[in-house]
């Protein structure tokens, strides 16, 4: 059988929009449209997708809300239609928080010519969603309990890790629990470029880490956390003992622009198994080969399972390479890294 999809919009050019470039899939068997959040549930009721692509701003209910209620309720897979705007940066993090799996940005203002843009996007991210795994909502989690580490060397370690579907939430988890003195951090997270910045600052309002949006010359310290900005590439870079970061445009690579693959293989290159490798959910492969590339230079890299995955995708590619030395819970995977730090550094 063929997906099912709901497309809630309170713009019928919109749905009209959304609804042909969906119904142009053979595996997306039939899509229903909704103009606002009341007439969704008593359609989902009738019948539950498998998919929802909902819009954020819509009268008498907005798309938040509802995404909340529906994760209580009723967990579905969601895809959020959402601005790039600063504003819309925000809500689509607090969407993502909510439990959607992923997001697309909105069209053109006129939806007609902004088809084409988001048509092979929209079409891959509501095909991952329907196959993403979606818990309810019932309760706001518990605060995590932060973790210790002890460094017996003066040699410098960091952390690298690569994330996209359902990687802002999994980051989140692992960044959390890291202590103030725990090594330089690198993430690579599949984010447009209007979003990072927003991201990096959520993060450091949580995390007794610094986290920040990475720029180039960035120096590597003890709890730094350097996100790649959106639509660009980071790489690692070193000058005698100091290692310092560099951002910059180039082609995509693995088919995104900050890759994975990119921040890790200049990890392997200029850190090698001074590195730990860390690859999370995500669609797709990218970050698979250059985790491999770190595995091959006797790093540490290991990977999230698939219980615990959004989208077992990336790490399920880097473990069909060979490139994982583990498969790790999310729920452990803070407490890996530092175990298997500690015994780098004992």
């Amino acid at each position: 059988m063929g997906l099912h999809v709901l497309v809630v919009d309170d713009s019928a050019t919109a749905r009209a929009v959304l609804s042909s470039i969906l119904l142009s899939d053979p595996e997306i068997q039939s899509v229903d449209t909704a103009p606002d959040a009341y007439i969704a549930r008593d359609k989902m009721l009738a019948k539950k997708p498998d998919v929802v692509c909902l819009d954020v701003e819509m009268p008498r209910m907005d798309g938040i809300t509802f995404l909340r209620k529906l994760m209580k309720h009723m967990p579905t897979p969601v895809v959020m239609v959402s601005s790039l705007t600063t504003q819309g940066a925000r809500t689509t993090l607090d969407a993502l928080e909510a439990g959607a799996v992923d997001f697309i940005p909105k069209m053109h203002s006129n939806l007609y010519e902004g088809k084409s843009a988001i048509e092979a996007e929209l079409l891959m991210k509501v095909k991952a969603a329907a196959r993403a795994k979606v818990a309810p909502k019932l309760t706001p989690p518990k605060p995590q309990e932060r973790l210790l580490y002890q460094s017996f060397t003066t040699t410098q370690k960091l952390i690298a890790i690569g994330a996209s579907t359902g990687g802002t939430e999994a980051l989140k988890e692992v960044l959390i629990r890291l202590p103030a003195n725990a090594p330089s951090v690198l993430v690579a997270q599949h984010m447009p470029a209007s979003f990072t910045k927003q991201f990096a600052d959520r993060l450091n309002a949580l995390c007794a880490v610094e986290v920040k949006e990475a720029q180039s010359g960035d120096t590597l310290g003890v709890g730094k956390v350097f996100i790649a900005p959106g639509d660009k590439h980071m790489v690692l870079r070193r000058s005698g003992a100091r290692y310092y970061v560099e951002v910059g445009e180039g082609k995509k690579v693995s088919g995104h622009r900050p890759s994975v693959d990119v921040l890790f293989n200049s990890v392997a290159k200029v850190a090698g198994d001074n590195a730990i490798g860390v690859l999370l959910t995500g669609m797709g492969s990218d970050g698979a080969r250059g985790l491999l590339a770190l595995h091959e230079t006797g790093a540490i890299t290991p990977g999230q399972d698939e219980a615990s995955c959004v989208v077992y995708g990336m790490p399920k590619v880097a473990y069909e390479l060979g490139a994982l030395s583990a498969q790790v819970p999310l729920s452990k995977m803070a407490a890996r890294i530092l175990t298997e730090l500690s015994a780098l550094t004992s």
